[in-house]
C-alpha cells in the first residue's frame, strides 16, 4: 500500500492562513460543544473563542452545523480512488481508497473525528443532515468510480458507491458506540470485506 496522503495543504500565505482560521474556529467550536453542547453554543461564542469576528466564522462556515460537517476527507478519498488501478474491481478500489484515507485521517485527526461523528450522531440537528451530506459524497464517490471506468453501468457504480458509505457510516456509529476503543481502521475495513460477502 502506498503511503498516506494527507489532505493537500493550502499554497500560498493566504490560503495557509484561511486554512489556519478555518482549522481553529472547528477546534474552538468542538471544544465549546464538548464542554457546554451543542444546542447551547452560540456561533459568537465561537468567534470568540477563536478570536475572530461573527462574519469571519460566516466566510468560513455558512451555518454552525457546517462547523461540524466540514472537512477535507471528501476531495482526498476521490483522489485515491481515482489513482487506484483501472483493472482493480471497484469495490476493491473503494476499500482500499477509503483504507489509505483513514490512515492519514487517523493519524492526525483521530479526536477530531471522533468528537464530530459523536455529535453528528447525538444532536437531532446534524442527524437529520446526515443523508443530504452523504448523497453528496456518493455522488462524488460515484464520479470517482466513472473516471477509473468510463462507459460503466452509472447505477451499479452508484450503489457500490452508496453501499460503501453505509458500510463506512455503519463502522463510524460502531467506532462513536465503542467511545473510541475499538480501532476505526479495522471496523472500516471488516464492514467494507462484508460486502464482497
Amino acid at each position: 500500500m502506498n503511503a498516506p496522503l494527507p489532505p493537500t495543504p493550502p499554497t500560498g500565505l493566504r490560503a495557509r492562513k484561511k486554512a489556519q482560521t478555518r482549522r481553529t474556529i472547528q477546534d474552538q467550536a468542538l471544544k465549546l460543544f464538548l464542554s457546554q453542547g451543542y444546542e447551547n453554543t452560540t456561533v459568537e461564542e465561537i468567534a470568540a473563542a477563536a478570536g475572530v469576528s461573527h462574519m469571519t466564522f460566516f466566510r468560513h462556515f455558512p451555518t454552525k452545523e457546517a462547523v461540524v460537517e466540514t472537512d477535507d476527507y471528501d476531495p482526498m478519498i476521490v483522489q485515491l480512488i481515482q489513482e487506484r488501478p483501472p483493472d482493480e474491481d471497484p469495490l476493491t478500489a473503494l476499500r482500499r481508497a477509503l483504507a489509505q484515507g483513514l490512515e492519514a485521517v487517523y493519524a492526525t485527526d483521530r479526536e477530531a473525528l471522533l468528537v464530530r461523528t459523536r455529535l453528528v450522531l447525538r444532536t437531532p440537528a446534524l442527524r437529520a443532515r446526515v443523508w443530504e451530506n452523504q448523497y453528496a459524497t456518493e455522488q462524488l464517490f460515484a464520479q470517482a468510480l466513472s473516471v477509473r471506468q468510463p462507459g460503466a453501468d452509472p447505477l451499479r457504480t452508484r450503489v457500490l458507491a452508496a453501499a460503501t458509505l453505509a458500510a463506512l457510516t455503519t463502522a463510524l456509529t460502531v467506532w462513536v458506540e465503542s467511545d473510541g476503543t475499538e480501532d476505526l481502521p479495522t471496523l472500516v475495513d471488516q464492514a467494507l470485506q462484508a460486502l464482497h460477502g
